[in-house]
């Protein structure tokens, strides 16, 4: 897998990144998700891109239980934030408070300390 630079942040991905956006948490049984995300692994893929808001939060689930025990140095894991998590008024946008409660489950949810992007 050949990896590139991500814009001028010095960050390398791997050129061809997964992806669980509804599929992982809802469309797809975790048994297939997680031989998905074997296979993405063993294909050289580093790079991994989710939301909070992809099946209720189910993907980011599902990702983290996939990705669990993998030298966390050797990836890169996004994740979004933007769209309502539930409904409060102040649970959805791009406030101080949404983006903080929202990395601080992703984070829970991906069984990671970060996220690198």
């Amino acid at each position: 897998m050949q990896h590139r630079f991500l814009g001028r942040s010095g960050l390398k991905v791997s050129e061809i990144s997964y992806g669980n956006w509804i599929t992982h948490g809802s469309q797809v049984e975790e048994d297939a998700a997680l031989a998905c995300i074997r296979a993405a692994l063993d294909a050289g893929i580093t790079t991994f891109d989710t939301a909070d808001v992809y099946a209720g939060g189910r993907a980011e689930s599902v990702l983290g239980r996939g990705l669990a025990g993998l030298r966390r140095d050797g990836l890169e894991i996004f994740t979004k934030v933007y769209w309502p998590t539930g409904d409060g008024v102040n649970d959805a946008g791009l406030s101080r408070k949404h983006i903080v409660r929202s990395i601080d489950a992703s984070l829970q949810r991906l069984q990671t300390d970060y996220v690198d992007l």
